[in-house]
This record gives C-alpha cells, structure tokens and sequence, in this order.
C-alpha cells in the first residue's frame, strides 16, 4: 500500500491564470503562503515557501513545469521519529481546461512518505492543506478574497 492522495477543484478562470497563480509567487503569497513565496516555480528551480503556521521558509525542488499543464514539485516530508533520515515527497499539480477554457479543473496528487505512523499523518495533514489551498485559490483567483488570511495565526 502506497501512501497517497489527489485532490481537485474546478476554479472559473482560464488555464493560463490558474497556472499563473501558483507559478507566480507574488500570486501565490496572495492566498497560499502566509509568509510568503520566492521564487518563480520553473523547471530546476529552487524556491522558498513561507507558513505562519509551520514558522521558517523552507525550499521547494521544481522537477518539472510544462507551462498551464503541469507542476512537478518536491519537498521534504515530516522527519520520522527514529532517526531513519530525512526524504522528499513529491507533488504533482495538473491543469485541464474545461468549457472552452472558461474553467480549470486543478488537480493536486502527493506521494512518497514511508510506510510509517509519522508518514502516514504527515500525508493526512499535507491532503488538508492542498484541499484548503485550492479552496483558497479558488477565493483568490476567482473573487480576490484571502481565506487564509487570519485563520492560522
């Protein structure tokens, strides 16, 4: 058994603004990092990612980017209780235009934690957060409201 999730949304906006919402970081500071993004997310890149709920930017490793298709993304999981050594998750993020591109279907899959206790609620806590963050882009790109803003802290 593998330890991973997708979840999806469908936001009313074009493909190419949904995607730019997450590749930009000042677009996605505006709704996602609380602390703030830096960096543009592109092939090779290594980003900074910032939560007032999980204090301390910490990096994020982009493998891949196909522009307003796809996201590949890794970072590093909760560190396991028995001292076996830190390792990486990956999140691939996938945009699909629907109704002639009047709407993005946002789908989010996460995988890799061990098949550990600690890798097993790291993955229920990290499913919450990209459920809350497309419900929050969502607000964002379609409405220009912050949800998070003041909810963590």
């Amino acid at each position: 058994m593998e330890f991973k999730f997708t979840v999806s949304g469908r936001i009313s906006k074009p493909v190419h603004e949904v995607f730019e919402a997450v590749a930009d970081p000042k677009k996605l500071s505006g709704y996602f990092t609380t602390g703030g993004a830096q960096g543009r997310l592109e092939t090779g890149a290594t980003v900074t990612w910032d939560f007032h709920d999980f204090p301390g930017a910490f990096p994020v490793n982009v493998v891949e980017v196909v522009p307003d298709e796809k996201i590949v993304l890794t970072w590093e999981a909760a560190p396991e209780g028995d001292g076996s050594g830190n390792y990486d998750t990956t999140v691939t993020m996938v945009f699909e235009p629907l109704d002639d591109n009047t709407r993005t279907l946002v789908s989010i899959t996460e995988q890799g934690w061990k098949q550990t206790e600690t890798g097993l609620k790291s993955s229920y806590n990290n499913c919450e957060g990209w459920t809350g963050m497309l419900a929050a882009m969502k607000a964002y790109v379609e409405h220009g409201i912050n949800l998070r803003d003041g909810f963590y802290k």
